[in-house]
């Protein structure tokens, strides 16, 4: 009886152990940026890399285009072709809506009602060039660009931030783009 007890101490204390270490290892939320110019911000970003959702895992020429409607929402339209360069061509429509009183730098995006995955935009470059957007879950993020292409000091810079969040670089995918394929969404 004396040996069951203290195989339920040690049991008890070993899933303790465990639990408080998980819980330790709670990585911080990721920030946003203090604030985003949101008629700035609109138009297209062409997906330059991304550790992508299902959809978007066979995607190229990806683009990401955002219009703000007068509600205040964000229509989006994510285009891309599927499985190459001259795949399927795929259109999606998401609606963001914006986290009040949050800079205007954290959204929800509704591919289905009712849930809103989040949507954080952990970078932003001065001119609205460059962005990467984040999740707390670390499951997804993109490097999204005005262009087709950046340099490679830029891309590198822009990865070692995704690192400094706690990503995988190695699940990071970059997206193949031909900009005579590109679908430009502006009006």
């Amino acid at each position: 009886m004396k040996l069951n007890f203290l195989k339920s101490v040690f049991l008890m204390t070993f899933l303790a152990s465990l639990l408080s270490a998980c819980a330790t290892q709670k990585l911080a939320d990721i920030p946003t940026v203090p604030q985003v110019d949101l008629p700035k911000f609109m138009g297209d970003w062409y997906v330059i890399a991304a550790i992508p959702t299902l959809i978007e895992k066979q995607s190229y020429n990806a683009i990401e285009n955002y219009q703000l409607n007068p509600d205040g929402t964000i229509a989006t339209t994510f285009t891309f072709n599927k499985g190459g360069l001259e795949g399927e061509f795929k259109t999606y429509q998401p609606r963001g809506f914006v986290v009040e009183n949050s800079g205007n730098a954290l959204w929800g995006m509704q591919f289905i009602w009712p849930i809103k995955a989040e949507y954080r935009i952990a970078y932003l470059n001065a001119d609205y060039t460059q962005t990467i957007i984040a999740r707390n879950a670390r499951d997804y993020v993109w490097i999204m660009a005005r262009t087709s292409t950046i340099s490679d000091a830029d891309y590198n810079a822009l990865t070692a931030i995704i690192a400094s969040y706690g990503y995988d670089l190695s699940l990071l995918r970059k997206v193949p783009h031909n900009a005579a394929l590109n679908h430009n969404y502006e009006n």
